[in-house]
């Protein structure tokens, strides 16, 4: 018998174990590695080097002559590119006391913006060691080691935490202007996963486009927690997400992953032998590759007699499922005792409601292909709170967690659009972040 897995359900590649992953992605027939045709990426000799050093022959290797004043020519050169010397810069501010000469007051020049103490770290070593934990997610420790072996400044655990939350706290204002970016946008992905918080378990959000990234953390699971993170309650676009019921609570459009019809009409296949789910699953990905093939000519949606076609396939293919669940099904026995709650049914079911009941939010895709046809944005942008989960475990507190969330959100949105997160945390620093565009260039 077939088990559930990642392939073919909701199950986290975590749990398959040791069991070799099925790949669902058709094979394409070409070879492993670069394509012919690709740029490639070979390291380029720079035009202008930093640093030129001149080999001079001593001696002729003819004659063994000595060659002290001849005249030579470059006749080749190699670089190497390596990096400097890395060391802390010291930048001492002095102010200076001057006296009037007409009334006889001294007046102190003020230190400049950001300079507050006889002695403290610059806005780039702060931006590169909380980069290093928010979005490389080193454990503090580790950050400390690095620091102390790279530049010779030993970082306590202390340091570190006081800086992360003077970020989050200077890009507050920063996270409302994210938002409302996400508010304005036509289409929103949006995901849930996970985590835990001083050990107990809570659950990370995403609301996410192309080029914007809002995270938050919630106690529950549901429209409290959606509610609470403020995205969805007033978004008047359209959502894309994995089917999760509180989703479907709000006004706004809907659309559903198709990578999870895909595992999941893979697990009917498999599991419950029905041909049905099969045919489904050619069709879906049959619908993918054409709305991919007209998306790269830049149409706007397939276009209608193509569209017509399939989606009259996909009716059908619902028409059989439901015709070999009603064979399959076992002979009346009379009425059963009625049971609280929703009646008990198989996957098979399940997924022959779902694609009916929800066939508009599947089938979005072909007639809008700005609408992808998965969710896998905010999977990707989910995908490293995993990751830090397996690294550190827990959050170990909630100012913690609301600290990743809003500074992990800014470096997300500024890696989307295209800028330097070093140097966007660094301007944090500086007191003045980096304005979120609507899309890299505006």
């Amino acid at each position: 018998m077939t088990l559930a897995c990642s392939s073919n359900s909701s199950k986290p590649p975590s749990s398959d174990g040791f069991r070799l992953r099925e790949n669902l992605r058709p094979k394409s027939g070409k070879p492993t590695g670069g394509q012919a045709g690709h740029p490639g990426h070979t390291l380029q000799q720079g035009a202008e080097p930093d640093q030129v050093i001149m080999h001079r022959p001593t001696h002729c290797e003819a004659c063994h002559c000595e060659l002290p004043e001849a005249a030579g020519r470059t006749v080749e050169r190699q670089q190497i590119h390596e990096l400097p010397e890395v060391q802390v810069q010291v930048t001492e501010h002095r102010v200076e006391a001057v006296g009037c000469p007409a009334c006889g007051h001294v007046t102190v020049a003020p230190f400049p913006t950001g300079v507050h103490a006889p002695v403290q770290y610059g806005s780039r070593l702060r931006a590169v060691a909380v980069y290093l934990s928010q979005f490389q997610l080193l454990p503090m420790g580790r950050i400390g080691e690095l620091c102390a072996d790279l530049w010779g400044c030993a970082l306590s655990d202390g340091t570190l935490a006081s800086w992360i939350a003077e970020a989050a706290s200077t890009l507050e204002p920063t996270m409302q202007v994210l938002k409302g970016r996400l508010l304005a946008s036509r289409l929103t992905h949006v995901d849930e996963t996970g985590v835990r918080i001083k050990g107990l378990l809570h659950w990370m959000h995403v609301a996410a486009t192309r080029w914007l990234t809002v995270y938050g953390w919630h106690r529950k699971r549901g429209q409290e927690a959606i509610d609470a993170i403020g995205v969805l309650p007033q978004y008047q676009g359209r959502t894309m997400h994995d089917r999760w019921r509180s989703y479907d609570r709000y006004p706004c459009a809907h659309s559903v992953c198709g990578a999870h019809f895909f595992r999941d009409c893979l697990f009917v296949a498999e599991q419950e032998k029905r041909p049905w789910a099969q045919a489904m699953y050619e069709l879906l990905l049959q619908m993918k590759e054409t709305a991919d093939a007209f998306r790269a000519q830049g149409a706007k949606a397939v276009p209608q007699a193509e569209r017509d076609a399939l989606v009259l396939q996909y009716f059908e293919v619902l028409r059989q499922g439901f015709a070999e669940h009603f064979a399959l099904a076992p002979p009346g026995r009379g009425p059963a005792p009625k049971k609280p709650g929703r009646k008990s049914q198989n996957a098979s079911e399940n997924l022959l409601d779902a694609l009916l009941k929800r066939a508009e939010q599947v089938l979005a895709f072909l007639d809008d292909l700005s609408v992808p046809f998965t969710n896998n944005q905010a999977e990707r942008d989910l995908r490293m709170i995993k990751v830090q989960q397996k690294i550190s475990g827990t959050f170990r507190s909630e100012h913690g967690a609301s600290a990743f969330c809003v500074i992990r959100s800014y470096l997300s949105t500024m890696r989307k659009q295209g800028r330097s997160m070093l140097a966007a945390l660094a301007a944090v620093f500086e007191g003045s972040p980096f304005p979120i565009a609507w899309e890299p260039g505006t």
